[in-house]
């Protein structure tokens, strides 16, 4: 089984804002391979299905951000899935809007999501997308601009960006993880 995690914030007032991008990603996978959140466990909603032969649970934690671990760790105990089985999908300040980077280590670079995420998994290995969001321009206090709405250009170039990290999970259901990272990252 591969478990693919978006973070996010739970709540109609976070919805489409740049630290719910991972929870965008997940919702536009379970359209595409029809699976529906209908399972609400494990400090998360969840579905399960079948994709290219493979079992798939796609997982939005609703502990909030900070606390995402809880539920990620919560849904791999109870599944037996091994950390190289997981990806997760994120905002990263770092990236600029629109650009993707696929990593299968390293450490939380200031985002506490993945803070927890590490601290409630004991390890930096797994596997994850990072989905540049930008940095704020100006004065603009960095939990402001995260969750803050994108505009309506940037909203536009965050629907291309939706569509390729849906493509790379769909094909790490049939390729190793690697593989895809060195093919997504040129």
């Amino acid at each position: 089984m591969k478990i693919f995690v978006g973070l996010g914030n739970p709540g109609k007032q976070y919805e489409k804002t740049r630290h719910n991008i991972g929870f965008e990603v997940i919702d536009r996978l379970s359209a595409l391979w029809q699976i529906p959140l209908d399972q609400a466990k494990h400090k998360g909603i969840y579905g399960t299905g079948m994709v290219s032969g493979e079992k798939v649970l796609l997982l939005k934690p609703l502990t909030y951000m900070n606390l995402s671990g809880e539920s990620i760790s919560a849904v791999m105990d109870f599944f037996k899935v091994e950390l190289a089985d997981i990806v997760i999908l994120y905002d990263d300040l770092d990236l600029p809007v629109g650009k993707i980077r696929l990593r299968q280590k390293g450490s939380a670079g200031g985002h506490n999501g993945i803070k927890s995420t590490i601290a409630h998994l004991g390890s930096q290995e797994f596997n994850r997308i990072r989905i540049g969001i930008g940095r704020p321009v100006g004065r603009i206090p960095v939990v402001d601009y995260v969750l803050g709405r994108f505009s309506q250009e940037e909203w536009g170039e965050m629907g291309k960006v939706i569509d390729r990290c849906a493509e790379a999970c769909e094909d790490w259901t049939r390729t190793p993880f690697l593989q895809i990272m060195n093919e997504y990252n040129q």
